[in-house]
Order: C-alpha cells, then sequence, then structure tokens
C-alpha cells in the first residue's frame, strides 16, 4: 500500500467515524457505530470501510442496513470534508471481530468459573 492510499484512508476512517458516531449516538433503536478500518483501492476509486456495531444483532442488522441505505449521502459529505479529485465509492463491510472477541472472553470466563467450581 503506497503512502497516498495510506493518508487517503486514514482520512476517510477519521471523517466516517465522525460521521457515523453522531448518527447514531443518540438514537435507541440502532447500535453505536465504529469505523475499525478503511481500505482503499490503488486507484483510489473503491474505500472499503469496516465498520463495528455494538448492540444485539437486531440492533447491528438495522444499524448496517441504514448506513447502506444512506451511503450516497456519507459519500457525497466526505467529497465535500476531504479534497480528492474523485470521491471512492463506499462499500461498508460489517466488522465482527469485536463479538468474535467479546464470545471469546465469554468463554474464557466460563473455564474459570467451572474450575473454581471443581477446587
Amino acid at each position: 500500500m503506497s503512502i497516498r492510499t495510506e493518508r487517503v484512508a486514514s482520512l476517510i476512517r477519521e471523517e466516517l467515524g465522525t460521521m457515523l458516531s453522531r448518527a447514531f449516538s443518540g438514537s435507541s433503536e440502532f447500535g453505536f457505530a465504529t469505523v475499525t478500518e478503511a481500505r482503499v483501492t490503488p486507484d483510489l476509486r473503491i474505500a472499503r470501510v469496516f465498520v463495528s456495531v455494538l448492540g444485539s444483532k437486531e440492533k447491528q442488522e438495522k444499524t448496517m442496513q441504514q448506513i447502506e441505505k444512506r451511503k450516497g449521502y456519507y459519500r457525497s459529505e466526505l467529497g465535500s470534508r476531504i479534497n480528492l479529485k474523485f470521491v471512492p465509492t463506499l462499500e461498508f463491510h460489517h466488522d465482527k471481530s469485536l463479538d468474535n472477541a467479546m464470545h471469546i472472553e465469554e468463554l474464557i470466563k466460563q473455564i474459570h468459573k467451572d474450575d473454581k467450581k471443581e477446587e
């Protein structure tokens, strides 16, 4: 990855992170959305944005649907905030790594709890 694509990806991650946190922070029907990573193709035409959503599975799905529904808005808003010749097409992906980490942590806690019962 070139320095330019890394810089553009970083800018996109920061700006979209700000937009998404503002959009979903006050709502009880959606989960809390955080941009965990952005990857930009070498030609800067496509940005793959990975979003982690806190909340129940239902809230996570609803939040991701809302983000997908409004991706045209986010792209135009991004264009007004970042000075690029072409604003990349946004592809949003649900980042489930936090969910997986929390699940592993729960399993470890359960193992420790079972060990204490055996003693």
